[in-house]
């Protein structure tokens, strides 16, 4: 089994590049993130032609998540229970497979920045929820991926100039103290667990400043996996070609591989 996380980054802008790619790597489940458009505008039909079930949490203008599945979706959550939030930034929900039940989540974490704004404390508030959301999920032991744009660099290794970033909310020891938190709780997380991370598993590059061509990257998507469903981890693989595509999005697809 393929699950996927891709942030496109408006997904009525990026239709055309997201349908080319769900045919060439045919994934059976993705999270999508940054939707920037309300339910009833998301193109469910061209979508859907390509045999995927579809659930969203849109948000008019910014955020919105979304989950497709060549599995019926079943059990699905609109936001962190028990967190109060007006932004659409969290959906999860059941899949059956022949192995049993597996969870699957698409997140949108929030950026933070400018940091000496209430946009950092929303940040670690957020975190905070998920984190205690994620405990709930592993105490009823069961196999879960939760999977998106996390707006956080773990570690000095998934970013291209570590001096540079210093203060930005994306890499404030708080941010990755709380990151740490929530793989600490019993989590994997996959592409740091198969892979060596650095300039190859980066996943990120702005549209400025020539960051993509020289690399300028950071890695800040991540699939974190319930012990359960890391059992059954084979494979991770990060699409990097996407974002040499006509009008790319910022990000590029992440995968990993079930054994299920």
């Amino acid at each position: 089994m393929l699950i996927a996380s891709w942030n496109v980054n408006s997904v009525k802008a990026r239709l055309q590049n997201l349908l080319a790619w769900l045919e060439e790597a045919k994934p059976d489940i993705v999270g999508l993130q940054e939707l920037k458009c309300i339910d009833e505008a998301f193109p469910r039909a061209e979508i859907e032609a390509l045999g995927y079930n579809i659930e969203t949490f849109g948000q008019k203008t910014y955020n919105g998540v979304a989950l497709l599945s060549r599995y019926r979706l079943e059990d699905v959550t609109r936001g962190i229970p028990g967190f109060e939030d007006e932004q659409s930034r969290y959906i999860e929900a059941v899949v059956s497979t022949s192995s049993g039940a597996l969870r699957v989540a698409s997140l949108y974490l929030p950026n933070g920045n400018p940091v000496d704004t209430p946009k950092y404390p929303y940040k670690l508030a957020w975190m905070a929820a998920f984190e205690k959301h994620a405990a709930s999920l592993l105490n009823n032991e069961e196999a879960f991926v939760l999977a998106g744009d996390y707006n956080a660099i773990p570690t000095p290794q998934d970013v291209h100039a570590p001096d540079a970033w210093e203060g930005d909310a994306l890499y404030r020891p708080e941010t990755r103290e709380a990151f740490r938190r929530l793989v600490n709780l019993g989590l994997t997380e996959a592409v740091g667990t198969l892979a060596t991370t650095g300039p190859d598993t980066y996943t990120f590059w702005d549209y400025q400043g020539g960051a993509w061509p020289k690399n300028k990257g950071i890695r800040i998507d991540h699939h974190l996996l319930s012990p359960l469903a890391a059992d059954k981890l084979v494979n991770v693989r990060i699409d990097k070609h996407t974002r040499d595509w006509e009008k790319p999005s910022d990000h590029v697809p992440v995968l990993i591989e079930l054994d299920i």
